[in-house]
């Protein structure tokens, strides 16, 4: 059974952290948190406590009433200010260092000068009280000395890495003369600027042993490519690939075993985690600085990844035998986190704004969602409350996954001037294995533009009944915003692609009709059963994203779904560099629709001979039959860019056959909902294999046979809805695989047939001239 009781000093993400990692311990009983936060509080087994954490000795009587086993301190303020010297006189176990050790972060010039002592590799710097000194200093340095620091603690903004002594000279007026940071710049540090890659190396420690975490990877700058103020954090990530096994390895003797080592020279144990921050130059692995506690944001995706009960080794830490336990990582997976702030953060926050999303987010496999600086507002609701308000974390079997997901969260959480940045592990994707992220194949920063440029595509659908936004994981539509004379609404979902269609438009490069086939062919089917169509998702995959080129095609997929009364909900983009060649593309699509129940087409008890037939017409071959015109235009040698003969508009044989697929809602729902269409059939067929640029001899307006052949799909919904709600159709078909005579039996009954008068048909060129050339 657990026993163990713990209390956690803190209430940010790190914290969060923590507790959710030390509740899945089975030896702890129960968690305390000081102060804790709203979403600590709904972690299991937590509780938050409301003390002053400042007060030690009010703690320390706490603990002691209320026989707590393990005091863990997140924030660096309480290490620093002696809360474990206060503490372990009673025989109150804590994980962390006692004040003496804290100095190693709370004081930035003794840490150097510790450093410079004990040989551990770092930058050449000086110590400055004074500002005149300081600049002095600056411009006269051997080395760019353009690193100026705080000494004291600054919530990790007292860094400036100035791009010029002017600047750098900036920084200590601003830190010395004008006291920005208080009591904490009183002394600066001048380093040497170091070039290469930061990384986040942290370890556990009981004194003596020293296990190493996996690298990380923190983002400090607010904007993304790393440019803004620095901030405490906007993301990281683990593991970090910038930092070889070698310099690891290094980086464990010569720095953290070092570290701990010198400190113990100098009559410290030190206990708890030591945070190394490296600069990885050409030269090796260089120490920026040391803290004296977990990172955050490193944290909440270290814990993503840790094995080993985290109670566990934080025990063998305080009692000295960390040498007999093996911590042990998922070293399969990656994790990435991304951290949403306020408005104006760093320089200020927002408070008091409502947080949509959580739980959705929340409830997803994979993903974690830590409060930094969230608080509980009125009617319950969630409200910001700091600056950094939350990291979302997620993990998956590769690091671009893991970043794509913890991006695409983040999208789906929202509040007034919610920022975040969506390039989290850039630095990681532009160097691993000597590729580019780009050259990988995969391009989130694309696809995160291309979210941007077809947001108000969607939103400009929106019907009465929509909820939620673009970015969630799924489509939501309240049904009770259909029609209210529905007593028994039945939902009719249907699913089609575009078929080769799509080579037509790839060889001419015209991709703005696509759209529209797509839409067609889903809507065009659930018509055939008396459905009015109110939502629509998509699904495009493609081997290298062109934003251009996709923005056009939800576009025309936004335009189709105004011409169907459709809600554009979702829909998901895969880049597959290995499954499609760069410039190529797949689409398929899904629309729901609802009729009353009865109502539904088609009603083969009602059809009688007499009932008349009707046919409505096709903007061309719409998204089917295209393997049969592929062989008609290899056999006469034309080309799709050639001006197709049939045409009425000079258009070339592309342009002929792109004409969009017809959608007929709008013609026929009026009928159907009438009740006098007693079956629909949708008259489709295949694809066409290949495109040709040649004119197409049948265009009408000089175009070739790609031109001709890419005419979009029409859509019916607007054209037939207003019948079918009137109840005028019996039955919908859908003219596609198969032509007439297999689509028009599926909607009849087996004893009824058809008589079509075929002298009333509206013959498109391009047909005429197909039938021609196949005979």
């Amino acid at each position: 059974m657990p026993e163990a009781k713990v209390l956690v000093i803190g209430s940010g993400g790190r914290e969060h952290a923590l507790c959710w990692k030390l509740a899945d311990s089975p030896y702890v009983k129960q968690i305390y948190c000081a102060p804790g936060s709203v979403g600590i509080s709904s972690v299991n087994k937590v509780e938050n406590l409301d003390i002053n954490i400042k007060d030690f000795p009010a703690i320390g009587k706490w603990c002691k009433e209320n026989s707590i086993d393990l005091v863990v301190i997140g924030p660096e303020d309480p290490l620093a200010n002696g809360i474990v010297d206060a503490l372990a006189p009673l025989g109150i176990q804590c994980f962390g260092p006692k004040k003496a050790g804290a100095e190693i972060e709370a004081n930035k010039s003794w840490s150097k000068k510790f450093m410079m002592k004990y040989q551990i590799p770092t930058a050449r710097f000086q110590s400055f009280s004074d500002a005149t000194a300081a600049k002095e200093f600056i411009k006269s340095a051997p080395y760019p000395a353009l690193v100026v620091k705080a000494s004291g603690l600054a919530a990790g903004k007292g860094v400036v890495v100035a791009s010029s002594k002017e600047e750098a000279c900036q920084a200590v007026d601003e830190i010395l003369t004008d006291a920005k940071y208080g009591s904490a710049g009183q002394t600066v540090v001048i380093e040497e600027l170091l070039e290469g890659d930061e990384v986040s190396v942290l370890a556990f420690t009981d004194g003596e042993t020293v296990s190493m975490m996996p690298p990380a990877q923190d983002h400090k700058r607010v904007g993304e490519g790393d440019t803004g103020p620095n901030t405490g954090g906007m993301g990281a990530y683990c593991p970090c690939p910038l930092i070889t096994r070698d310099q690891l390895a290094d980086v464990q003797d010569q720095v953290l075993q070092r570290a701990v080592d010198g400190l113990k020279a100098e009559g410290i144990k030190y206990v708890g985690v030591l945070y190394a921050g490296l600069m990885i130059t050409k030269s090796g692995p260089m120490t920026l600085e040391f803290n004296c506690r977990f990172g955050d944001p490193e944290t909440q995706v270290l814990m993503m990844l840790l094995e080993t009960d985290l109670y566990t080794i934080m025990k063998a830490c305080v009692n000295g035998n960390l040498k007999q336990h093996q911590v042990a990582w998922n070293t399969k997976m990656s994790a990435v986190g991304v951290v949403i702030a306020s408005k104006g953060y760093p320089e200020t926050s927002t408070k008091g704004c409502v947080i949509s999303g959580l739980s959705q987010v929340s409830s997803q496999p994979g993903l974690a969602v830590f409060h930094s600086g969230v608080a509980r507002g009125a009617n319950g609701s969630l409200v910001t409350w700091g600056g950094r308000v939350l990291l979302v974390a997620a993990r998956a079997p590769a690091l671009r996954a893991a970043a794509a997901a913890a991006t695409a969260a983040a999208a789906a959480i929202d509040f007034p001037g919610a920022h975040y940045r969506k390039d989290i592990a850039h630095r990681a994707f532009s160097k691993v294995n000597g590729l580019s992220y780009l050259e990988s194949g995969v391009d989130i920063d694309a696809a995160a533009t291309l979210v941007r440029q077809i947001e108000p595509l969607a939103t400009a659908t929106h019907r009465r009944g929509v909820l939620g936004r673009l970015g969630c994981y799924s489509g939501l539509f309240q049904l009770s915003a259909m029609d209210p004379r529905l007593k028994d609404p039945v939902l009719v979902q249907g699913t089609d692609g575009v078929g080769t269609k799509l080579k037509v438009a790839q060889t001419m490069e015209k991709f703005d009709t696509l759209g529209q086939d797509l839409v067609a062919m889903c809507v065009n089917d659930i018509l055939c059963a008396g459905a009015e169509p109110f939502a629509f998702l998509d699904y495009m995959a493609c081997g290298r994203l062109q934003v251009d080129v996709a923005t056009t095609i939800v576009k025309g997929i936004a335009d189709a779904c105004i011409m169907s009364g459709c809600a554009l909900l979702g829909g998901e983009t895969a880049e597959m560099p290995s499954m499609y060649e760069v410039g190529k593309y797949d689409l398929a699509g899904f629309a729901v629709g609802v009729v009353d129940a009865g109502q539904q087409l088609p009603r083969t008890s009602t059809m009688r001979p007499g009932d008349l037939v009707l046919g409505l017409p096709s903007t061309g071959p719409h998204s089917n039959g295209y393997s049969l015109v592929h062989r008609i235009l290899s056999d006469s040698g034309h080309s799709y860019h050639e001006k197709a003969p049939f045409s009425t508009s000079n258009k070339t044989f592309g342009e002929e056959l792109l004409e969009p697929t017809a959608i007929y809602v709008k013609t026929l729902l009026p009928a159907i909902k009438r009740g006098l269409i007693k079956g629909l059939a949708h008259i489709t067929g295949g694809g066409l294999l290949q495109i040709y640029h040649e004119k197409a001899p049948f265009s009408t307006s000089n175009k070739t046979f790609g031109e001709e052949l890419l005419e979009p799909t029409a859509i019916y919904v607007k054209t037939l809805l207003p019948a079918i709600k009137r109840g005028l159709i019996k039955g919908l078909a859908h003219i596609t695989g198969g032509g007439l005579l297999e689509n028009i039996p599926r909607i009849l009954p087996p004893d009824v047939k058809v008589k079509l008068d075929a002298t009333k048909f509206r013959i498109k060129p391009v047909f005429g001239w197909l039938q021609a050339k196949g005979k």
